[in-house]
């Protein structure tokens, strides 16, 4: 046998039936232009490693990540009218629907779900921005006053996720009307004494952020977030005025006051699971985080909490260093120096 005969044949149906490479395996960085592989991606919770960038996540993977042990109950949806409209632009609303539903598997822009954050009681609401870029219309004004129903029932907090464009367009002043209904049920649980925090994701814009978005007790933002009623583009040609670069993102609302606090997605757990337990006068639980670390609002929530139990206990202490004979001995604190002093300091010189 020789060099010309000893060859392997060429598996040329190898070649022809080959399997063709899915085409998400490799994501990129809007900010960097990296790449990163998709599972390091979904380790990581969505965020670039190195730019830190907080990519848009599907509602029940962020929803896995938030629940204790990703244990949690989603919520029915209630019926609706589909088309009240009848609208058609370039498509059919109903074919975009279909199609919607069938990308994301969701009935519409909403996803609500019970579980527990840290061993407490919560019912979560959060857009889904891959169904029509997380639109307000009927069915997810529903299911929005649905999940504060769910609240006030249970008597739990809220907290809700939003990434939305706005009002839903196909379904018009239909699609508006949700915003005063979502704004009652807001009042409706602050009047049952619950709490209800927003965290505020990319992007939250349009009537989403003009009503129920941003009426939260607290108001949480992840970095990077584009946040506003009108886009950047539209306000600038209004008032022929050039904005600041980072105009509408999380860390400029934080600087002018408009949110409370930005916190990275690896610590929204710990952040709203701390916040609640304060609003909802439960116990601190187990964290790993230093104080040094916490977000400010935090810092100074627990240190006020730490200042009201150890001035208790100083009372309480006082008061049992004493029998109750010695206690009612006591003579009444003696005023009339004070009173001299005062009497004196008045007199015209």
């Amino acid at each position: 046998m020789n060099w010309i005969t000893n060859y392997v044949r060429p598996k040329l149906n190898s070649f022809l039936q080959r399997k063709e490479m899915p085409e998400n395996l490799w994501i990129k960085c809007p900010q960097t232009g990296e790449m990163i592989f998709h599972k390091d991606l979904e380790a990581n919770l969505g965020v670039i490693p190195t730019s830190g960038y907080h990519m848009k996540i599907p509602a029940k993977k962020r929803l896995s990540f938030f629940f204790d042990d990703g244990v949690f109950e989603t919520l029915p949806l209630p019926q609706v009218a589909q088309d009240p409209l009848k609208f058609r632009d370039q498509r059919k609303y109903s074919d975009r629907l279909k199609d919607n539903r069938a990308k994301t598997g969701l009935e519409d822009s909403i996803v609500n779900a019970v579980g527990k954050l840290h061993g407490m009681q919560i019912t979560v609401c959060i857009h889904d921005f891959a169904f029509m870029g997380g639109s307000l219309g009927i069915a997810a004004g529903e299911a929005i006053i649905r999940a504060f129903e769910k609240a006030i029932e249970l008597k739990s907090p809220l907290v809700l996720f939003a990434a939305s464009g706005g009002a839903r367009m196909q379904e018009g002043i239909l699609s508006l009307m949700q915003l005063p209904r979502t704004v009652v049920m807001v009042e409706r649980l602050k009047e049952a004494g619950l709490p209800y925090i927003v965290v505020l994701t990319n992007p939250t814009t349009g009537g989403v952020s003009a009503s129920y978005a941003m009426l939260g007790d607290i108001h949480i933002a992840e970095p990077g977030a584009e946040i506003g009623f009108a886009g950047k583009r539209v306000i600038e040609q209004t008032i022929r005025e050039r904005l600041p670069d980072d105009f509408q993102t999380s860390e400029y609302l934080l600087e002018h006051g408009m949110v409370d606090m930005v916190v990275p997605r690896k610590e929204l757990r710990e952040t709203i699971a701390n916040l609640l337990h304060i609003l909802m006068k439960q116990p601190a639980f187990e964290h790993d985080k230093v104080e040094e670390d916490l977000p400010p609002l935090l810092a100074l929530a627990r240190e006020q909490e730490a200042a009201e139990a150890d001035g208790v206990a100083d009372a309480v202490d006082e008061a049992e260093m004493l029998p109750a004979e010695e206690i009612a001995d006591q003579p009444a604190p003696d005023t009339e120096p004070a009173a001299e002093a005062a009497e004196e300091d008045t007199k015209p010189a």
